[in-house]
């Protein structure tokens, strides 16, 4: 890996990367993406070890082992554009497998809260990803990621979903819910018919620009985000984050025997009976 030089172009704190605080080889090439902070040690939880690396801003990060595999977990904050600081820098010190984790609002009836959105694209609507490339351009998530994120939901015995997310930029009107004193877009409110047609699942506000950078940057990532509110039957329930964090932690277990198997074979590509 190249040295890291500081400057106004490429920022550096103490010789890290300026906002997540984390050296090369402090951080795992499989680093799950929660949103909050806090959500970084409950992911952990699920390890077999784990020890906090760095915590920073809206970035904390911790790396372990899951069945003898190492792992790691960092913040991004809420939103694309602390997203895209968090891809970046991990990127740069190495990660290259991304497994975003956390919660959404589906937007089909059938979806219940407690349920698990395994996310395989995502409209883009976050903003940030637009700075990166045309939105022609899909935010498709690596089929291998997903796939080893539906085996994990089946090994454990999971209530998921597969398909399409809606990436917003903003909570309010960016998920058809009016702002303060009741203002709105006629946009804002035909979103959710709109997008209800087009059989999109959820509302979320990271994947699209996580799987935009990734297929960018040549890197492979995915999601599973756990429902904690349906705006078609206008329930809210908040759960499901733990059994996202087991599914998640267990994908990595998956894919690092996938990759094993894929380099004693030599294939440069994963399938079913690889190895």
């Amino acid at each position: 890996m190249e040295s890291w030089h500081s400057g106004a172009s490429r920022p550096q704190s103490g010789g890290v990367p300026y906002h997540i605080r984390c050296a090369p080889g402090e951080v795992a090439r499989y680093v799950l993406l929660p949103g909050d902070p806090e959500r970084v040690p409950l992911i952990a939880r699920f390890w077999d070890e784990r020890r906090e690396v760095a915590r920073h801003r809206e970035y904390t990060t911790y790396t372990g082992r899951v069945g003898g595999v190492p792992i790691s977990s960092t913040s991004t904050g809420i939103g694309g554009s602390s997203t895209a600081i968090a891809i970046e820098e991990l990127a740069e010190i190495g990660a290259d497998t991304f497994i975003r984790v956390g919660t959404c609002g589906a937007i089909q009836p059938e979806i219940a809260c407690g349920d698990l959105v395994i996310v395989s694209a995502a409209v883009r609507l976050d903003g940030a990803s637009a700075d990166y490339v045309d939105l022609a351009y899909p935010a498709a998530s690596h089929y291998q990621v997903t796939a080893a994120l539906v085996e994990a939901a089946q090994r454990l015995g999971m209530r998921y979903h597969v398909g399409v997310s809606a990436s917003t930029a903003t909570f309010h009107l960016g998920q058809s819910r009016p702002g303060f004193g009741g203002y709105s877009q006629s946009g804002a409110e035909r979103r959710i018919e709109d997008l209800r047609r087009a059989r999109v699942q959820v509302f979320e506000m990271e994947a699209a620009t996580i799987y935009t950078l990734a297929s960018l940057f040549g890197l492979r990532s995915g999601g599973v985000m756990a429902v904690v509110a349906n705006r078609v039957t206008d329930e809210m329930t908040y759960g499901g984050i733990e059994e996202a964090a087991r599914t998640a932690s267990e994908a990595v277990r998956i894919l690092a025997e996938w990759d094993a198997r894929m380099k004693r074979s030599g294939s440069r590509y994963w399938y079913p009976s690889v190895g």
